[in-house]
């Protein structure tokens, strides 16, 4: 069984992160998620998932855990303190998805598939802001919050294979 707790406001769960007891498995009441678009190739779908958390990272200090070190003492570079989950669904379904993102302001990062064609981070935010909110051409998304804010973001979405 596992252990119960209890659920924050947004602003505590910031701060907080994840509820654990000391013989209880580590239960975070935040979600880092990533949906991508089901008609893309295996390596879209790998550059796509890396890009995208790679800009939460960046912008959520929180999500980062402590740096690693193995028993020889060698420095590795922190990474996420949780689990990112990966789900698919259809253009629509991720149309859809970013539009429930919006409306509750979560943090997001988008790629779209122009930037499939560009080849550094300048074009690329160029080609992102070329286009409407509602014109992008979503192939992924990622997004951080609440876990039950993040599952209707993610609504008809499915976990990836």
């Amino acid at each position: 069984m596992q252990g119960m707790y209890k659920t924050l406001p947004w602003g505590d769960r910031q701060s907080q992160g994840m509820t654990t007891t000391d013989a209880a498995p580590v239960r975070f009441d935040t979600k880092i998620a990533v949906l991508l678009r089901d008609d893309l190739e295996t390596w879209q779908r790998l550059n796509v998932t890396a890009f995208l958390v790679s800009g939460l990272g960046t912008d959520l200090p929180e999500v980062i855990g402590e740096p690693y070190a193995d028993a020889d003492g060698t420095p590795y570079l922190p990474m996420f303190r949780q689990p990112v989950l990966v789900f698919e669904g259809s253009k629509e379904t991720l149309t859809a998805a970013h539009a429930r993102a919006l409306t509750r302001a979560l943090p997001r990062a988008v790629f779209t598939t122009d930037l499939f064609t560009t080849g550094n981070d300048r074009d690329n935010r160029a080609a992102v802001r070329a286009v409407g909110r509602d014109g992008l051409d979503l192939a992924g998304l990622a997004v951080y919050g609440p876990r039950n804010a993040v599952d209707k973001v993610l609504k008809g979405a499915r976990m990836h294979p």
